[in-house]
């Protein structure tokens, strides 16, 4: 179950030719592939790409239609090592995935693929998740091409140029028997706009007719010395064939008019670099421009040629390059040197060497050099020395307090690391190896819990080292149920198995892939017609030798969880400790039963939902709820009353119900002041009945205590 369905959007993948296309650069990417001729997909999700996957898994029928074939990968690795179809077959192939985590998964396979080369064109669409918004490290994609020399296009951020970029891509990837990285920035997978349509194509070959007609050829294969050959194949062959397509198909673009100043750009900072442009006075709406730009939507190879040319008649050229190392600017500078110009190169330096080119960056770094440079350009009152914007952030740093990324209200992780924080005020603190996914929010506050995240499903791995026998404590490491599929199975409990670890692991299953928007996994739960699901984790790890293996269904039950966890750190066995708690993503379960319960409200049924509340006379401001807790609907609230100093607890409306906030009060401090309340929509006869009781009964005995009376619970003076 995805984080967002597709169902009505894809309807428009069937657009014939000459018809108007609208909607988002994803949405764009999948019918321009369909367009293509493409025979086949894979790919791994998340950020910013994910709903590529969700998109093709929501167009299936379609693709079954013209003869695709849809995977979803296990893996980024399992996606690149998916485009194998395409080396002995003219077969047009694309895997997706995110960058840089993702590259770095695939690395080994696009190695391989890129040695070999290919016959049919192999596109690779990357996610590249970099800068302030991203959840991974800052690096980027760009040495992995030059690593494997694979062709990397960065097309700028509209629906044409994307559309185009794809249908370019394959035909890159034919024309130079190499496989093409696709860039595609977080602007570039949500841009909306439109672009006339082409009929969709069925693939030339399909993947049925290659298994038909098996085709080999040895020096496509990397074993030497054909992978000597491939290295010489790459420089003498498939480099010139590339830019030779680059050039005649004149995928680099060149805007403005001759000027002493210029812009070389890739091509996904072109919006960024016009907006800025604009707001300098240099140009308009349109994006007609004063100072010529470059823009290259092939960032490697770059064509030598056509650079230099574009700096020749130029006394000063800018290259936007984001991130770092900056790649572009020290080739282009050999280039400049070699050619014996002198241009004035600037790049980082008035732009910073690392960090997101956002809208004001751009602002201050294209004005800092058009000052320098191009000052005749520039009207007078923008010609003055740059003065510094105010610190908007640092204002607003004093009087906004900070908002850390935090579990989901209802989230079922929280208790389980609310179950950690009471296991550890019990034993002592423990070293605690995290991982990628959701539960990473477990070393924000109000936890705290968590050392170290090496990777996708690595968390156990990244404890390993802690296998000491001469310890006295045990490790304690966590894996979510996407990563346990993805690299965890092998990687970190056949290894903990292997090398006898006495650890404990804890395998954290929300049913989903959940931090990537929802996908169905191996052990989802829910039934896909066109996926295996329902296997259960904890038959995997049984499978991998693991013989302490404990599961828990409901993580909610934080007492349960608490013991297990004592359990396990205590236990006289050695070997792996592997918990799975298991409890469905709140997001999910939400989402599958809102309308469903919405649409029953509606039709007159009975439906009960479920609330929690805090009695504010019981409680007292202890607040250990709160401090095992971090739900965002669990605040405080001050009362009137001048001899309660104190803030008492306090759910708000957005309450699911889940019992987490009562569950850890009674685990941590037996908390009186929690109650549940059902609401009822569309009551019964009977449900009216016991609800007129219960309010006469609490009247008696409230009219009871106000004369002075004692009732069940009071002491009598």
């Amino acid at each position: 179950m995805a984080e967002r369905s597709f169902a009505k959007e894809v309807k428009k993948l069937k657009l014939g030719a000459g018809e108007e296309f609208t909607g988002e650069g994803i949405l764009a990417i999948t019918k321009a592939l369909l367009q293509c001729g493409v025979g086949y997909v894979g790919g791994y999700q998340g950020a910013p790409i994910s709903h590529l996957m969700d998109v093709l898994a929501d167009s299936q029928e379609i693709l079954a239609e013209l003869g695709v074939h849809f995977e979803a990968s296990a893996s980024e690795a399992t996606a690149t090592a998916m485009l194998a179809a395409s080396v002995h077959y003219p077969i047009r192939g694309a895997a997706t995935f995110k960058s840089t985590v993702g590259t770095n998964v695939a690395s080994d396979a696009l190695a391989n693929l890129a040695s070999g080369g290919v016959t049919g064109g192999a596109l690779i669409i990357v996610g590249e998740d970099y800068g302030e918004g991203s959840s991974i490290m800052q690096e980027r994609s760009h040495a992995f091409a030059m690593k494997s020399q694979v062709w990397l296009l960065d097309p700028r951020p509209n629906l044409p140029s994307i559309v185009a970029a794809v249908e370019h891509g394959f035909e890159l990837s034919e024309a130079s028997n190499t496989p093409v990285m696709l860039q595609v920035r977080i602007r570039c997978c949500h841009v909306h706009g439109s672009f006339t349509a082409k009929d969709n194509v069925r693939p030339a070959m399909t993947v049925a007719d290659a298994l038909e007609n098996p085709r080999r050829d040895t020096q496509r294969i990397v074993l030497p010395p054909a992978s000597f050959l491939h290295e010489k194949e790459k420089i003498s062959k498939r480099l010139p064939a590339a830019i030779d397509y680059i050039k005649r198909h004149q995928l680099n673009e060149t805007f403005g008019g001759s000027g002493k100043v210029g812009i070389i750009m890739q091509g996904g900072m072109y919006n960024g670099v016009i907006r800025a442009l604009q707001r300098l006075g240099l140009a308009d709406v349109y994006g007609e421009t004063e100072v010529p730009l470059h823009v290259l939507n092939v960032t490697y190879p770059l064509v030598e040629d056509d650079l230099v040319a574009f700096c020749a008649d130029k006394d000063a050229v800018l290259i936007v390059e984001e991130g770092q190392p900056d790649y572009i600017e020290q080739a282009l500078g050999s280039m400049l040197y070699k050619a014996g110009a002198s241009v004035k190169l600037e790049g980082k330096g008035v732009l910073p060497m690392a960090g997101e080119y956002s809208g004001d960056v751009m602002l201050s770094g294209i004005g800092a050099f058009m000052r320098k440079h191009g000052s005749d350009l520039l009207a007078p009152e923008i010609r003055a020395p740059n003065v510094p914007a105010p610190p908007i952030f640092d204002d607003l740093a004093k009087t906004v307090p900070m908002r850390p990324p935090g579990f989901c209200i209802g989230c079922p992780e929280r208790p389980i690391f609310a179950a950690t924080k009471l296991a550890e005020q019990e034993l002592g603190k423990h070293h605690i190896a995290s991982d990628i996914g959701c539960h990473l929010f477990s070393i924000m506050p109000p936890f705290e819990l968590g050392a170290t995240t090496m990777g996708y499903g690595l968390g156990p791995a990244s404890a390993s080292a802690f296998n000491s026998p001469e310890a006295k404590r045990r490790s304690i490491s966590f894996v979510g149920d996407g990563g346990f599929w993805h690299n965890g199975l092998t990687s970190s409990i056949g290894n903990a198995v292997f090398n006898k670890n006495d650890g404990v692991i804890v395998v954290v299953d929300n049913y989903y892939s959940a931090a990537t928007g929802g996908q169905d996994i191996l052990s989802s739960r829910a039934s896909n017609r066109t996926k295996s699901t329902k296997h259960p984790i904890t038959d995997a790890i049984k499978g991998m030798g693991v013989n302490w293996v404990r599961h828990i269904e409901r993580t909610y039950d934080v007492g349960t969880m608490r013991d297990t966890l004592k359990e396990a750190l205590t236990t006289e066995e050695k070997g792996p400790k592997v918990i799975v708690a298991s409890s469905e993503c709140m997001l999910n379960r939400q989402r599958r039963e809102a309308p469903l319960k919405k649409k029953a409200i509606a039709e007159g049924k009975r439906m009960v939902k479920t609330k929690f509340g805090v009695d504010e006379d019981v409680c007292t401001g202890d607040h250990a709820c709160m401090r095992l807790s971090g739900c965002p609907s669990l605040t405080v609230k001050h009362l009137d009353d001048p001899l309660r100093d104190d803030p008492v607890a306090a759910i708000d409306e957005n309450c699911v119900g889940c019992g987490n906030c009562g569950e850890v009060a009674d685990a941590a401090v037996l908390c009186p002041s929690f109650y549940q309340a059902d609401v009822i929509s569309n009551p019964t006869g009977w449900d009216r009945f016991w609800f007129g009781l219960r309010q006469r009964v609490i009247a008696a005995l409230q009219g009871w205590r106000e004369r002075g009376r004692p009732v069940f619970g009071d002491v009598a003076a």
